[in-house]
């Protein structure tokens, strides 16, 4: 059968090539408006796109006969993945092919900051010269941070290291040992802010991780640290990024990313700083970089049509599972339990227990799958899946042990995790009690009973009287209204585990209260509420 493919946006000439090479059609249409790739589509088995068309779930419907969407690429916000699943289309991306230049830009980017170069070149360029005002620092002996040690932030560290420079590096998700083999030094975050004389941020853009440095811990950096990002947009508070060098303690500030591209009148604004240099997202802007994401997504979606290999797929899985009825609530369990777990992880930890019990044991691998999809979503740049999950868990130096066993008098079917002995609690257990319906059903040794949603403060605590009532009554000095609890003790008087739900998310501060308690130990604060 021959399949026809549509190149949507501008991809190197390789990628048609390696088309032909395989019997496919590849046909080069760019820059259709969206009435004309509506009429378009329907007449291809694939489409190729980078991030200037928009693959929608109307696209999606109107394209009766694609069966692989191609992002020449990582990112995937411009393809409607859940649409593309619904319909039974493979979508695939590249993320490996910008790492290396990525990294390259990243480390141009340190060494421009350190030696003030653009604006070295600027001052020349208008006929003027003043070397004074332009002295710079070597990076030779100095400290650089990176906060996020996956693919890119260890290209960096590689590259960097022949530089002189130190590397310290923040990730709660990276093994000591894995940093250990690369010479890396695992610190807090703290003591990489207060450590380094530069610092590159390397992380996804998440909630825990927006504006992840702004005037709010501008204390906590060293005098004269210069930033670098070109990870993601507004990482570094875009806000505030005038202030920390005017008010506080930074040099300079490099940029590559931004919330909004191009920068609005306001940001734009902001970046004629003369201690701000800044580049139009050109990370994955180099000839190689391009050629090489044109070469991987025509291999993939060949091997793909052909059903060789499935290697890129973000939803190859999920496609399969769709019409599988049996493994489905157990999919959803899986996902929930470990969006809780990675919660109650120790910073480092890395040895995980997998244990599945009774009717889902049949499903064990890809369970463990949809497990660690659960501990990485939030956790990884790049998009999880139930077929790249494992590939970023062995990166980041996970180990993992699945067992499998029958099922017990209680529960006709049951996933439990076990984790590390430095950990708060050490063994959470969950069952299925129907359609949607995810409970924790044990934690170390407690019978506990717990849906796995929303907002959840879990803690230890002595059994007497009034620890209830002490809670309860800190929650509601603050109007924070409890949805539910379970308590799990071994006898009177003992040591006992409450899971309280509450109905709102929950900030540090409001915490506090309930840590100062006595009796209360061990509180940790779990939040589901964006995997409902």
């Amino acid at each position: 059968m021959a399949f026809k493919v549509l190149l949507a946006d501008n991809v190197d000439p390789a990628c048609e090539q390696i088309f032909a090479d395989r019997g496919i059609e590849a046909v080069r249409k760019t820059g259709l408006s969206k009435e004309q790739l509506f009429e378009e589509i329907p007449d291809y088995d694939g489409i190729v796109v980078r991030s200037s068309t928009t693959v929608s779930a109307e696209l999606i419907k109107a394209a009766k006969k694609i069966k692989v969407i191609g992002r020449a690429g990582v990112g995937v916000d411009n393809i409607d993945i859940p649409a593309a699943t619904e319909h039974g289309v493979l979508v695939m991306n590249t993320p490996d092919g910008n790492t290396i230049s990525t990294a390259e830009h990243t480390c141009g980017m340190i060494l421009a900051l350190s030696r003030n170069i653009p604006q070295s070149v600027e001052k020349v360029k208008s006929g003027g010269w003043d070397r004074k005002k332009y002295m710079g620092a070597e990076v030779y002996g100095k400290t650089l941070g990176i906060i996020g040690l996956g693919k890119i932030g260890s290209e960096v560290a590689r590259r960097m290291q022949e530089f002189g420079m130190n590397i310290q590096a923040f990730d709660p998700f990276s093994s000591q040992e894995k940093a250990g083999k690369m010479g890396i030094e695992l610190v807090e975050l703290d003591d990489l802010l207060a450590n380094s004389d530069f610092i590159t941020v390397h992380t996804p853009l998440t909630e825990k991780t927006k504006g992840l440095i702004s005037r709010k811990n501008a204390d906590k950096l060293k005098q004269g640290v210069r930033l670098v990002n070109c990870a993601r947009g507004d990482i570094l508070n875009e806000e505030d990024l005038a202030a920390l060098i005017d008010d506080g303690p930074v040099a300079g500030i490099a940029l590559d990313v931004y919330s909004s591209e191009p920068p609005g009148k306001e940001l734009a604004e902001l970046l004629r700083h003369p201690q701000i240099i800044c580049t139009p997202h050109l990370g994955a802007s180099t000839e190689e970089a391009q050629e090489k994401v044109a070469e991987q997504i025509a291999l993939q979606m060949a091997d793909a049509f052909e059903g060789k290999s499935f290697k890129g797929s973000l939803n190859g899985k999920s496609i399969a599972l769709t019409t599988n009825k049996e493994v489905q609530p157990y999919l959803g369990l899986a996902e929930k339990l470990g969006s809780m777990v990675i919660q109650l992880v120790p910073e480092h930890a890395n040895e995980f227990d997998f244990e599945f019990s009774g009717d889902c044991a049949r499903f064990a691998d890809v369970l463990t799958d949809s497990i660690l999809k659960g501990m990485l979503s939030s956790h990884v740049s790049e998009t999880v899946n139930l077929i790249n999950a494992r590939v970023y868990a062995d990166e980041l130096g996970f180990k993992i042990k699945e067992t499998t066993s029958p099922g017990t008098q209680t529960f006709h079917d049951l996933i439990t995790i076990r984790l590390d002995g430095s950990a708060a609690f050490n063994k959470v257990a969950a069952s299925v009690f129907g359609d949607d319906d995810y409970r924790i059903v044990e934690i170390d040794g407690f019978g506990i009973e717990l849906r796995l949603e929303g907002e959840i403060i879990l803690y230890t605590n002595i059994d007497k009287p009034g620890m209830l009532a002490a809670v309860s009554s800190a929650l509601a000095k603050q109007d924070i209204n409890i949805a539910s609890l379970s308590l799990g003790r071994s006898h009177k008087g003992s040591n006992a585990v409450t899971a309280v739900s509450v109905d709102k998310e929950m900030t540090d501060d409001e915490l506090q209260p309930l840590l100062e308690l006595d009796g209360v130990n061990s509180l940790k604060y779990i939040s589901l509420s964006n995997n409902q």
